[in-house]
This record gives structure tokens, sequence and C-alpha cells, in this order.
């Protein structure tokens, strides 16, 4: 799958955010790169940021949080277009809770994981 078409999926699963929680999310910009750090390059995506449970009346003119969805390691684990679909679903709501303050271990739990 070409990158153009991935960060369409990214795009697509974004615009699924509900919009009640779309208008929450704050400060954020997501981003879409072909491989994952070598020190960890089965990551699907990550979250880099203060997740809003942790801001406080400090914060403010900080750059945005960073949401990276990672294409290679991605299609190397989806054996269809469909599955493709789905992970990048997946991830990026995964993210996006992580912005929202919410564990690995929740997210697990709620079949995010």
């Amino acid at each position: 799958m070409s990158r153009a078409d991935f960060e369409v999926l990214v795009s697509e699963a974004l615009d699924q955010v509900p919009p009640e929680l779309a208008a929450l999310i704050d400060n954020v910009a997501v981003f879409v790169e072909d491989d994952a750090p070598v020190s960890d390059s089965h990551l699907l995506g990550i979250y880099e940021g203060i997740p809003l449970t942790e801001r406080g009346n400090y914060y403010g003119g900080v750059l945005p949080d960073r949401i990276t969805i990672y294409r290679n390691p991605t299609l190397e684990i989806c054996a269809t277009v469909q599955d493709v679909v789905d992970e990048v679903n997946i991830t990026v709501v995964h993210e996006i809770a992580h912005h929202f303050g919410i564990d690995d271990a929740r997210l697990h739990d709620l079949g995010y994981g």
C-alpha cells in the first residue's frame, strides 16, 4: 500500500472519531511515518505529549502533542487491505486515548491494546 493510500486511511480513521470526542482533542498533530524507531521497530503508533489529564494551569504556549502512525510495521502484520483498515482504526483510537490519559492496561481491557 502506498504512503498516500495509507495517509487516507489515517485521515478516515480520524474522521470516524465521534464529534463530541474530537471536539475535546486539544493541541495535537497527527503524522504518518514509514518506519518506527529502530529501538522499537514493531511499534504501530505513538503518542508524544502531555495528556489532557496531566495539563495544569501552567499549560500553554507549547508545541502540539504528536501522534505518529507507522506505515511499514502496520503493513507487515496485515494480510489484506481490510486488515490494514482495521489496524489503522485501532491504532488511531489507541493513540488518541493516550491523549485523554488512558493507559495501555485499560486500552488492552477495552480491546485496543
